[in-house]
């Protein structure tokens, strides 16, 4: 396949053709390819025939990843023709893919400019993180209900690991881990409907990498909230594990506030969110 590499700030060539290459590979045969590294670790994705089934869904992948990895900025243009170069594909499938993410608030389509990496206003993050703390707060409270020993064991390795990457200078596996613990509640809460809201609501702090801008002292804070959670958990106290999932979503909202400046997002401010 004739290939060529467009100038956008993006490296998914590669992953493209790993993903084609695995997704026809024997599962015996398979190695550890590209797809298995880093940028993998803010959005997995379990490479199956039926996940993956055409081109479009592959460039939503990648373009998902260069997206909430901060490969690509907020505001940022996504020109078709660029991005099918880089692929090595051709524009439909691109311009599917697109579509695809206009529908999860990732990208948007802007007057004389196409599409673009959607921007939010501090309001609106401010939104995602409340509507999140409500969600998340239910479900590890449902999750009281439904835990098993197996799940809090999990949690509790979580705790330790996260724990360990405390003051490592590569924030990626300290934020595998966050997202690691925080899956495994709401797996234990057993409701997809759930599942698929929580997805949607904790895209958008990737996109800003909101866990980037945190200090040692918040960092443990996090953990210390993980491991209250996993205590209550372990409890089967609903209350109290709902209650401090709230909490520790909404200390998060307010980290990036900070990080903004002016508590802007805490106070909904109108003015401009941009990444830092």
């Amino acid at each position: 396949m004739q290939t060529v590499k467009g100038n956008v700030g993006l490296a998914l060539i590669d992953d493209f053709c790993d993903r084609m290459q695995y997704a026809v590979m024997p599962s015996s045969q398979r190695a550890v390819t590209k797809a298995d590294g880093p940028r993998d670790v803010l959005l997995p994705i379990t490479v199956t025939p039926r996940v993956v089934r055409n081109a479009a869904d592959i460039a939503a992948e990648l373009i998902r990843q260069a997206i909430v990895e901060g490969r690509l900025d907020p505001g940022e243009p996504l020109r078709e023709e660029r991005l099918a170069a880089e692929l090595g594909i051709s524009r439909t499938p691109v311009r599917e893919a697109l579509l695809i993410l206009q529908t999860e608030g990732l990208v948007e389509a802007a007057p004389k400019r196409g599409s673009v990496v959607r921007s939010y206003r501090p309001s609106e993050v401010a939104d995602l993180y409340e509507t999140r703390a409500m969600a998340e707060g239910y479900a590890a409270g449902r999750a009281a209900r439904f835990v098993t020993d197996d799940d809090i064991e999990l949690l509790r390795q979580s705790c330790t690991r996260f724990e360990a990457l405390l003051h490592q200078p590569d924030v990626v596996p300290l934020v595998k881990e966050n997202l690691a613990f925080h899956g495994v509640i709401v797996s234990a809460a057993r409701s997809p409907t759930l599942a698929s809201l929580m997805d949607i609501v904790t895209r958008v702090p990737l996109v800003y990498r909101s866990y980037y801008h945190y200090s040692s002292k918040e960092k443990e804070l996090a953990l210390h909230y993980h491991q209250r959670i996993a205590q209550a958990l372990e409890e089967r106290d609903a209350v109290r594990a709902e209650a401090l999932m709230r909490e520790h979503i909404l200390e998060a909202r307010d980290v990036l506030a900070a990080h903004l400046g002016d508590g802007s997002v805490a106070d909904g401010s109108k003015s401009p969110l941009r990444a830092g």
